[in-house]
């Protein structure tokens, strides 16, 4: 019987998960796909419903997952097979190389400063650009650089080696391989998290045709003072600040058209959140919100978005908005809608639109339940057996499923639930099974 656990997946709830372990004195494994821990939740101004600073919250997660003796992270990395069975699971991970030595490398991005290649940077949604050598934000863990061997001159031309030059450690090593690692594990908690759906192929609003039209998680990069405009509302075509903001709800979820008839969950009280975040930044920006049903069942959420009304001034109306179009002749943004309560087609002027996306299940996650040999429902959530008595268990006896991976759930939700995943697998490791 294996006494540690794995935790695939590095967000909110997987860090969670793992905190709870290794507070059981659990020897507990992270393993991210990307440089750093810390997910989507590092990329959020506030949190709803107390409007709380999300990094803030976070931050401090982050740095006791880095230096508690009992969790290992595995940044940068990928599983790629896992055998045995419960209690003694034999895991194979693959990481992969950064080009710099993790026990050299200090964060101080000399490298970084001195890098002349410049690419979109993902971190902020493609609003800006970064480095080819590069941290993802300034908060993250492990903080160490990575040389994106894809843009950097070094392996795409055979020239350059400026970061090499400038890296007073001497961390940067051009000829690192990538590295496979191999574990026993007892139990394993997927923690995939999820993407946003891309809203290019609803061609009716606009997205990817005026540079206007944007996502609510690139708007909350814009909302950010740590993202590209230091927190000042400026729309993507002119730097201006709008005179008004509308807010386009359920955009690809609660869609069968598009395969995604079930509701994302988080999306309306994001969007009063962010409401309300446009008012504390100027006051004379107006705000609306355009909903399909106001979705508040959080607790708080109901009275939150009351609140939004009343002391921020949003405009709540329920419509479905029809297409989004440019007036060449003033260069705003016209949102044709059917307001559902009148049954009459409306038009409103915006300097910008925000729209609320599906959240969907991770890329990677059919990958990683074909891995760990588990199976999805027809939504691509990890399907629990019993959700109502075993809401955290997959198909397969000690792999469990936490967060967004598992259903549409927010913040409050994930935490939660990666207790109970926490708990069912330190029950498999301490050899309880029922």
């Amino acid at each position: 019987m294996a006494d540690s656990v794995l935790v695939i997946g590095g967000g909110i709830a997987g860090i969670q998960a793992a905190l709870n372990l290794a507070d059981k004195g659990i020897h507990t494994y992270i393993v991210e796909k990307l440089p750093t821990i810390g997910g989507h939740m590092a990329l959020l101004d506030k949190t709803f419903p107390t409007n709380d600073c999300s990094i803030c919250i976070l931050a401090p997660k982050l740095a006791e997952c880095s230096n508690h003796d009992l969790i290992d992270i595995l940044a940068y990395s990928e599983v790629l097979s896992v055998e045995g069975k419960e209690g003694a699971f034999k895991v194979k991970i693959k990481r992969k190389a950064r080009y710099i030595d993790e026990e050299k490398c200090t964060g101080c991005e000399d490298c970084a400063r001195s890098c002349p290649i410049k690419v979109s940077n993902e971190y902020n949604l493609g609003l800006n650009m970064r480095k080819a050598i590069y941290i993802p934000f300034p908060q993250s863990v492990p903080r160490i650089a990575t040389i994106d061997a894809s843009v950097c001159m070094h392996f795409t031309k055979g020239k350059c080696g400026v970061c090499k030059i400038k890296c007073g450690a001497g961390a940067v090593d051009y000829d690192q391989e990538d590295e496979i690692v191999e574990l026993e594990v007892g139990s394993i908690i997927a923690a995939s998290g999820f993407e946003v759906f891309d809203p290019k192929e609803m061609t009716e609003y606009g997205y990817g045709v005026y540079k206007d039209v944007v996502t609510s998680m690139e708007f909350e990069r814009i909302l950010c003072a740590s993202g590209p405009t230091a927190g000042r509302i400026t729309r993507p075509s002119d730097g201006k600040t709008p005179d008004r903001i509308v807010f386009v709800q359920c955009v690809g979820s609660r869609d069968p058209k598009h395969g995604r008839p079930y509701c994302s969950s988080v999306c309306c009280m994001h969007a009063t959140k962010e409401a309300m975040l446009v008012r504390e930044h100027d006051e004379h920006v107006e705000t609306c919100i355009l909903y399909t049903d106001l979705r508040a069942a959080g607790k708080g959420f109901f009275e939150y978005a009351e609140r939004g009304k009343k002391d921020y001034g949003i405009k709540y109306i329920r419509a479905k908005p029809g297409r989004i179009v440019r007036d060449e002749s003033s260069g705003e943004l016209e949102v044709w809608y059917e307001d559902t309560a009148t049954l009459k087609v409306s038009r409103m002027k915006a300097g910008m639109v925000v729209l609320a996306t599906a959240l969907v299940p991770s890329r990677s996650t059919a990958k990683l339940a074909e891995t760990l040999g588990v199976e999805l429902d027809e939504y691509g959530f990890f399907r629990s057996p019993d959700p109502l008595l075993r809401p955290v268990d997959t198909t397969r006896p000690g792999v469990f499923a936490t967060g967004y991976c598992e259903s549409p759930k927010d913040i409050p939700e994930s935490v939660a639930q990666a207790g109970a995943a926490a708990l069912r697998a330190s029950r498999v490791v301490a050899g309880v099974t029922a």
